[in-house]
């Protein structure tokens, strides 16, 4: 809204679908919800107990800018046991979530009129940072047919003299698409030849269903020009926690630090304990959840594919959502939500927005258990559909 005392930056309102999902929840009894990507388990009672203990021991106080040395130590170990990569401890900042580490990596990097290459359909706040940090968020579409690919032909025609970074999501939110390290060699080649930063998303690693997943960090020529930005919200159902991490040359890391120690300090103490313990503990901890999340998903792919007006890539690569083609309908993907909504009280998200390359599909969230999901396309089958 325009008002004199909001910054004119902020006038034109943008749409907030996301904050009308409670109302739409709660106007529905019945209401299945399989929209918003917060996993429905709670985090594991052994890390909370060991984060509570640590509080009680004296945990509660700031900790360095860049994080408890213990925890930038465990994440140095993560990498080089995981992928071989062996990180310096000026390359980690701790931060309060992954969606925050995005947030002042951007802010660090871009200046004004910067364009920053978007893998899309896309985690959608994207778009929101781009533009708070002044830059132009530039859609670069990946399709199912493409098998959601970032095709390297298409990638570069849309490179500019002011294009600065790209920014690369896998396993994807909401495609549920791993990228192949065939497509990550690509756009290696590209953001060396062109000089950009890429800043990858590696929120959803640990479910990464049908190959191991390799940061784009560990190809020739990454490490001066990549940012990963990491969190425990999924990878260790710690959504509450708001605790992440990122890893960046020591450069940008001297500079988001300044940036941190004016705006938080330091990410919470507690938190970093907990993300301690969850991090040392991974080989126990993370099985049963990945183990779980795939299950459901496979049971979506199969009873969305039984589903004569929809479809989706099976198997599921990673992540926990589908995105389900919904173009059989002939009509876009906010009428098909509402169409289900409506018609089985069953509630997702439309793919549009998550770019424009997004329309045509519904996003799912396998955030409910199997029998949960089950109920809901027991319903979605039922209902009578008149295609245009």
């Amino acid at each position: 809204m325009k008002h004199r005392f909001i910054s004119k930056k902020y006038w034109q309102e943008t749409e907030n679908v996301f904050g009308t999902i409670g109302e739409k929840i709660a106007a529905i009894e019945d209401c299945i919800n399989l929209s918003i990507g917060d996993p429905d388990l709670t985090t594991d009672v052994r890390i909370t107990e060991s984060a509570f203990a640590d509080a009680k021991a004296g945990h509660t106080k700031y900790t360095h800018i860049r994080g408890q040395i213990e925890l930038r130590d465990e994440i140095r170990r993560f990498y080089k046991e995981e992928y071989d990569l062996d990180i310096e401890d000026e390359e980690i900042m701790v931060l309060t979530s992954g969606l925050f580490g995005m947030y002042v990596t951007l802010q660090a990097v871009l200046d004004e009129g910067d364009e920053v290459l978007i893998q899309t359909p896309c985690f959608s706040s994207y778009f929101m940072q781009v533009k708070m940090a002044g830059g132009v968020p530039v859609q670069v579409p990946t399709y199912e047919e493409e098998d959601f690919q970032m095709d390297y032909t298409r990638l570069e025609s849309y490179i500019t003299p002011k294009t600065k970074v790209l920014i690369i999501n896998s396993p994807s939110n909401p495609t549920g698409n791993c990228l192949s390290v065939d497509t990550m060699k690509h756009i290696a080649e590209i953001a060396i030849k062109h000089d950009l930063l890429v800043v990858q998303d590696d929120i959803y690693t640990a479910f990464s269903f049908q190959e191991k997943f390799m940061p784009i960090l560990k190809l020739p020529g990454m490490r001066e020009r990549t940012v990963i930005v990491n969190s425990f919200s999924k990878n260790f159902l710690m959504t509450g926690w708001r605790i992440g991490n990122i890893i960046a040359p020591p450069y940008l890391i001297r500079t988001i630090a300044e940036m941190n120690e004016a705006i938080v300090f330091s990410a919470p103490s507690v938190s970093q304990r907990a993300a301690l313990y969850a991090l040392k503990n991974r080989k126990t901890l993370q099985p049963p959840i990945v183990d779980e999340y795939k299950r459901r998903m496979e049971y979506a792919a199969r009873r969305i594919n039984q589903i004569p007006w929809m479809k989706v890539i099976e198997p599921p690569k990673g992540s926990f959502y589908l995105f389900i083609n919904i173009k059989a309908l002939g009509i876009t993907s906010r009428e098909a939500c509402d169409m289900i909504l409506d018609k089985a009280h069953v509630l997702f998200l439309p793919g549009d927005l998550f770019g424009e390359c997004g329309e045509g599909y519904i996003r799912l969230a396998c955030t409910a258990g199997v029998d949960k999901l089950k109920e809901a396309f027991d319903r979605i089958e039922k209902i009578a559909v008149f295609r245009r």
